[in-house]
């Protein structure tokens, strides 16, 4: 078993996802083969991962997009106008991390 640390690139492993798991919300379809690095290591069984955009699948990818937009939009809206005009071009074009708390049995080393 690997000794994990921040920054590794690893990526969710693809497996049959059992009645345990949506009991305890641990593993999901969607996670198989999404790749990233290890934000944070919470104890040696839980693991979360920052998702790289382009292992995403087409639909993942389209739904995080659309709620970082929402994000953006709701940010905007509630802030007077002159702050508004008073943002840098970074700031406009904030990006949402995609992160997963992953069990480490589910996980290799890319």
């Amino acid at each position: 078993m690997p000794k994990w640390k921040e920054g590794d690139h690893v990526r969710v492993i693809t497996r049959e996802v059992t009645d345990e798991d949506r009991k305890k919300n641990r593993y999901f379809e969607h996670m198989a083969g999404l790749s990233g690095l290890i934000e944070s290591v919470y104890s040696e069984s839980e693991i979360a991962v920052r998702v790289d955009a382009t292992s995403m699948s087409k639909i993942t990818l389209d739904v995080h997009t659309k709620a970082t937009q929402r994000m953006k939009d709701k940010f905007l809206e509630g802030l007077p106008q002159e702050q508004r005009r008073n943002l840098t071009d970074a700031e406009l074009d904030f990006r949402a991390q995609y992160v997963l708390l992953v069990q480490s049995s589910d996980l290799e080393i890319v």
